[in-house]
């Protein structure tokens, strides 16, 4: 469950940042007001190093966090792109060739269950003739 975004006042920040200077237990603090355990913290500790002023942004992303639409990302050439696109497609090609060999597979076992399942060694001396574990006693 999603919580909606919250805008806090700086005067509501700053107050709460006292109240765990102090001495109140932030736990108490997280469940009367419904703020996560790290933004307490986090307003606490802004509070000490600048005071008010430190509580003192405006709504959105925190100071020096980037906006993800910003980062620039590398140019890449359309025939690099195409390459890679092919890629995976081989590579899907390929996931998909060994899932039908394993179907194939076990749709014989269940069409035909008097085929061995697999083969034991008791299989291999019966039906190896040069063996002479077989009991042929030469």
């Amino acid at each position: 469950m999603r919580r909606e975004k919250r805008a806090f006042t700086t005067e509501f920040r700053v107050q709460v940042a006292q109240r765990v200077l102090g001495g109140e237990s932030v736990s108490k603090l997280q469940d009367e007001l419904a703020i996560n355990r790290s933004v307490l913290y986090r307003w606490r500790d802004q509070y000490r190093k600048h005071g008010a002023a430190g509580l003192d942004w405006p709504d959105g992303r925190p100071p020096g966090i980037p906006v993800p639409a910003e980062t620039p990302k590398p140019d890449i050439g359309e025939e690099v792109a195409l390459r890679r696109h092919i890629a995976n497609l081989d590579r899907k090609i390929r996931q998909q060739r060994m899932q039908l060999d394993y179907f194939k597979r076990a749709f014989k076992r269940v069409k035909d269950p008097d085929q061995p399942k697999g083969d034991t060694s008791a299989q291999r001396l019966a039906v190896d003739p040069g063996n002479s574990a077989a009991g042929t006693g030469s």
